[in-house]
């Protein structure tokens, strides 16, 4: 990695540092929506053990809350595109943090109706939101600096995500579970419909809050004098006729690299789902689901952890070497999560998020690398198949049948196909001779 940097001549290197000092303050505010997702997104994870008390759901349709979730990403993800070619980066920017303050809304709505179904069509509002955010800020990050520093740079950035999903659980386990009766009692007791009702409302606070706080960064994201996405560089959008002799299928790095999301995606949102359901468990951790959401707050704090030092690992060693370690640590700990009891398999659970951290972030920088003219349409399928999510049901159909303990194999499954990702799949094919 020190080779290019050193052999760059003295005027590109001060370009080079210009530049990058002109991006800091764009990045440092990008930073804040990196946690503001984070921090919604994980407060579904206290918002479902909640949600399946209020509405007596068993694993597979509480699952597909989650579920529903991910399927704006899918459905979202070209329209999103679309809007930012649009109305520009910035514009499309505000309209994603104010679809996702509609969207809250319609949470508070659900409360007042106790309605399963308004809560589902609310919270494909709000994720549908956060797709057009991701759409734009990952590739922005990836292509905003030199390319073989993008997997650190976007561990970096992504490590505010993770700040936002660490605090997620104190905030839902205090103003949601810990308002709650669902909050309070043994796993598995049968609440009163006036308990229910009760329940129900306590998230209209929570989401008041936070819905004052999306309008908030809205006004200030539009008041930003944001530079242009890829403006000058080589990831501007190529006209038609460069592209005509362009395949993105020749590039193997994104055709392995979408599934290897879409498949990590499975592996992170089956473990934060059924987090407080598994640990919740007598033969686990005995605990109150107000309880476990404490413990919900280490695992997201591992995945905070672990960004930042990927970041710094990063600097010396590839970032596929950094990726495969990854992977084999975390499908040791979740094979010792679903055969182990007690403690260990408590604790094995949380340290996944260590190891998970650096998988989003650097399958996609990878996924994108070479692909010249054609990243931000590489990077446009990459989030898309963050609707991988989306599968989470299926976690929550083997939960159902086999047993919750048992349905974290998946999830073990899950860790070896990024594994060969890291090994083989992210290797650039012929395709990279693409570039612009």
């Amino acid at each position: 990695m020190a080779g290019p940097i050193a052999s760059m001549g003295a005027p590109a290197a001060a370009t080079a540092t210009r530049d990058q000092g002109s991006y800091r303050p764009a990045l440092s505010l990008l930073a804040s929506l990196f946690f503001m997702w984070g921090f919604i997104t994980v407060i579904n994870n206290t918002l479902l053990p909640h949600l399946r008390s209020v509405f007596d759901l068993d694993y597979t349709q509480t699952t597909l809350i989650e579920s529903v979730w991910f399927i704006a990403y899918f459905v979202a993800s070209i329209p999103a595109a679309k809007l930012i070619e649009r109305i520009s980066y910035q514009r499309a920017l505000v309209v994603g943090l104010g679809i996702m303050a509609l969207g809250t809304l319609g949470m508070v709505l659900a409360s007042h109706q106790v309605s399963y179904a308004i809560t589902l069509t609310a919270l494909f509002v709000i994720a549908s939101g956060i797709t057009l955010l991701q759409v734009a800020a990952n590739p922005y990050v990836a292509v905003v600096g030199p390319p073989e520093t993008a997997p650190a740079r976007l561990n970096l950035v992504q490590a505010f995500n993770s700040f936002g999903t660490t605090l997620a659980p104190l905030f839902g386990g205090y103003l949601i579970l810990g308002r709650s009766a669902s909050g309070n009692v043994a796993a598995g007791a049968t609440l009163s419909p006036a308990e229910r009702l009760a329940d129900a409302q306590s998230v209209q606070l929570p989401y008041l809050i936070v819905a004052a706080i999306l309008v908030v960064l809205a006004v200030v994201i539009a008041r930003f004098p944001l530079p242009a996405i890829g403006a000058g560089g080589a990831t501007k959008r190529a006209a038609k006729a460069e592209r005509a002799g362009l395949s993105l299928w020749r590039h193997r790095n994104l055709v392995f690299g979408v599934p290897a999301i879409f498949i990590y995606l499975i592996a992170e949102i089956g473990v934060s789902n059924l987090f407080i359901n598994f640990v919740s468990q007598p033969e686990i951790g005995n605990l109150t689901h107000t309880e476990a959401s404490r413990y919900l707050f280490l695992l997201w704090g591992g995945m905070m952890v672990g960004r930042f030092v990927g970041s710094y690992l990063m600097q010396g060693r590839s970032a596929e070497t950094v990726l495969a370690g990854a992977a084999i640590a975390a499908f040791t700990v979740m094979l010792v999560a679903t055969f182990a009891t007690g403690p260990l398999a408590m604790w094995a659970l949380i340290s996944v998020g260590l190891f998970h951290a650096v998988m989003f972030p650097t399958i996609f920088t990878l996924g994108i690398r070479g692909l010249g003219p054609l990243t931000e349409e590489g990077a446009g399928l990459l989030i898309m198949a963050i609707a991988g999510g989306s599968l989470v049901v299926v976690q929550g159909w083997a939960a159902d049948r086999f047993g919750l303990q048992h349905s974290f194999l998946i999830t073990a499954a899950c860790e070896l196909y990024v594994l060969f990702f890291a090994l083989w799949g992210s290797r650039p094919g012929r395709g990279a001779s693409d570039r612009a």
